[in-house]
């Protein structure tokens, strides 16, 4: 299911790219760094909504994907760690 739904995604960023005078290798240049179905389905959503006129802004919206990804990554980490910080302060103690 997962793998079908990122061929999915990168079938529509490959398109939305295309639609913008592109070759297709960019999209796979893009969905490389993507890596999400997540993320290429929000690129291809902002091609298709914005146009941006230039790769430049095409690698600016790349890099703020790829940042809110990656800080929501360690946010969730960061999350994580304090559970179980919390839990091993919580454990019961023999007195």
């Amino acid at each position: 299911m997962e793998d079908q739904e990122r061929r999915y995604a990168y079938a529509d960023l490959a398109d939305a790219i295309v639609r913008l005078g592109y070759p297709e290798e960019f999209a796979q240049v893009l969905a490389s760094e993507l890596r999400s179905a997540k993320a290429m389905r929000r690129m291809a959503a902002y091609l298709d909504g914005v146009r941006p006129t230039s790769p430049e802004q095409i690698a600016d919206e790349l890099l703020a994907i790829t940042y809110e990804r990656d800080r929501w990554v360690e946010q969730k980490m960061s999350e994580h760690a304090n559970a179980t910080i919390t839990k091993f302060y919580n454990r019961p103690r023999d007195e």
